[in-house]
């Protein structure tokens, strides 16, 4: 894991990252390919109420929990595996809900479970899938769940989808093959509340756990036989946390499609700025990715209007580079 910063700051960068996630929530549903009079989105005129309401404020909260989700996903995956690289898509949980949402395409499902369409249905029975069945690979090595273990299961159930997904998409026609690439692009497409209202109960749900465990993620970064001797059941403490984190991925993924780099830049910039403790680690990095994925959305919507740029491009045509300035970063602070 990345070192602590010398001069961490945890209240301010928990203040911060507030500060900065209000401001999105505030600014970014005003700013689009049409401009809006606040007068007129609060009197109820159109079009502009139903732009405000309907449109933009259901797009940018559904992008808000999104973001949250997945930066707080990122950290605990980072925690648990002790890997740097590590992201909320590590153990292949993208790869299987995408894979679930390909098979939904390729064999025309139209069922209707809950009120939920097919396409976030079979998208986080995929994701929920591929956990199960690398928890299982894992459990069959022994007692033990090695940070090793996980990830090369998680590489290999990865490919594994990886190319069932790309056997399907030859398999379709044209049409069905585009929209399969663009789900997997990752996007925010939205109309009215409803997938915001499915999404926020798994997604608490999640949340809630990883709160509670708190105490236990700060002992594990001190190593597993540390972590043992005060008293942690490591084993139990491993498999709720990825768990946890699995859920929100899947639940986030299951109505955006997969958008790369949020959960693998907020964590490392909260942890840069704030330090390794993960009280204020986790808020700071949910309320960050609660501000950036808003932001990236907005670009996205108006850099080219009246078209729209997939918002997972846009994220890793940003985090790349945003990325490699941190690691650049730290490289000349002498770490």
């Amino acid at each position: 894991m990345t070192a602590e910063p010398r001069k961490a700051r945890p209240v301010a960068t928990v203040l911060v990252a507030l500060v900065l996630c209000a401001l999105a929530l505030v600014l970014t549903p005003l700013i689009g390919a049409v401009p809006l009079d606040l007068k007129e989105v609060f009197r109820g005129v159109e079009p502009a109420a139903t732009i405000f309401f309907t449109l933009r404020l259901p797009r940018v909260l559904l992008a808000a929990l999104a973001g949250g989700a997945l930066a707080t996903a990122g950290t605990v995956f980072q925690t648990l595996l002790r890997n740097d690289l590590a992201t909320p898509f590590t153990l292949g949980v993208a790869s299987g809900g995408s894979l679930g949402a390909v098979a939904a395409i390729h064999f025309g499902l139209t069922f209707t479970l809950l009120g939920l369409s097919p396409l976030p249905v079979a998208a986080f029975a995929g994701a929920a899938l591929v956990v199960a069945a690398i928890l299982g690979l894992v459990r069959l090595r022994g007692p033990s769940m090695e940070s090793t273990t996980l990830l090369l299961a998680g590489v290999t159930v990865s490919f594994l989808c990886s190319a069932t997904i790309m056997l399907l998409q030859y398999l379709s026609d044209f049409t069905a093959t585009h929209r399969m690439i663009r789900w997997m692009m990752g996007g925010l497409d939205t109309v009215g509340y409803g997938p915001l209202l499915q999404a926020l109960p798994f997604v608490l749900v999640g949340l809630a756990v990883i709160a509670l465990q708190t105490g236990h993620l700060n002992q594990l970064l001190a190593g597993d036989l540390l972590a043992a001797s005060r008293g942690v059941p490591v084993r139990r403490v491993r498999v709720t946390l990825l768990l946890a984190a699995a859920l929100i991925t899947a639940a986030v993924i299951a109505f955006t499609g997969p958008i790369g780099f949020v959960g693998l830049i907020v964590p490392h910039g909260a942890r840069l700025l704030g330090g390794a403790n993960h009280r204020a680690l986790l808020p700071a990095s949910f309320l960050g990715g609660a501000a950036l994925l808003p932001v990236c959305d907005m670009i996205a919507r108006t850099v080219i209007a009246p078209a729209e740029l997939p918002v997972g491009v846009l994220t890793a045509l940003l985090g790349a580079p945003f990325f490699l300035f941190i690691l650049l970063g730290q490289g000349r602070g002498g770490r």
